[in-house]
């Protein structure tokens, strides 16, 4: 296994990173359900989202007070309801196909959301468990160990990439990729976990795209 980059001797100081591109991802991931039609929600439609203001405002309190392992429960714990009810939803609409009871445009409509939705699902994920989490990486000068070796780690003769640290936008560039491309892309996966996930991910979004869409389509 080639050896990762040696850390800078002078390292610059990381700047902490804002939060706030994670919870309008999470906030959209509660609209997009919303949108779904009644017989692809589990419950009623304005449960999840419901389920997710609840759990993410002591979550952002939380992380305000500096109570870095409830934030990390509660933050789990988003991410676990999020996936929860993506799935469902997603097998609700697979066995909506045989019986045709989803419209065409309805169909296409909802797989289109199950395929965004899947994006930011993961790309939290991605963004909570790499590297220990947004805190942890957050408490280092520099990033040069990680499940994923973005391509900023081997950069470290540069001195913009010595304080170099990934993001929530990196991670769902990351996510983005493994949807539409089915593979990391620019990111080598490094850790045995994380290639599960990214497995899993590819799996889902091939099933919305090849399966759902392409049926939508064929129906039209």
């Amino acid at each position: 296994m080639a050896s990762m980059p040696q850390p800078p001797s002078n390292p610059i100081a990381i700047e902490p990173e804002p939060r706030w591109p994670a919870v309008i991802a999470v906030l959209a991931v509660g609209g997009l359900y919303a949108a779904l039609p009644a017989s692809l929600a589990v419950g009623p439609r304005w449960l999840q989202p419901a389920i997710i203001i609840v759990l993410l405002t002591p979550t952002i309190i939380t992380h305000n007070l500096g109570r870095h392992r409830w934030n990390r429960i509660l933050g789990h714990a988003v991410g676990l309801t999020l996936t929860v009810f993506m799935i469902w939803s997603l097998a609700l609409l697979m066995a909506a196909l045989p019986a045709h009871k989803e419209a065409p445009i309805t169909l296409l409509r909802s797989g289109a959301a199950m395929w965004a939705t899947n994006i930011l699902v993961f790309a939290q994920w991605y963004w909570r468990l790499d590297a220990g989490g947004p805190h942890s990486r957050a408490q280092r000068t520099h990033h040069t160990d990680g499940a994923f070796l973005f391509p900023q780690m081997t950069m470290h003769r540069d001195p913009a990439a010595q304080a170099w640290s990934p993001r929530f936008i990196d991670y769902l560039f990351l996510a983005f990729n493994t949807s539409t491309a089915l593979s990391p892309t620019d990111v080598p996966v490094l850790s045995r976990w994380a290639k599960i996930m990214v497995m899993v991910q590819a799996l889902i979004s091939l099933s919305v795209i090849a399966i759902l869409v392409a049926r939508g389509v064929n129906m039209l």
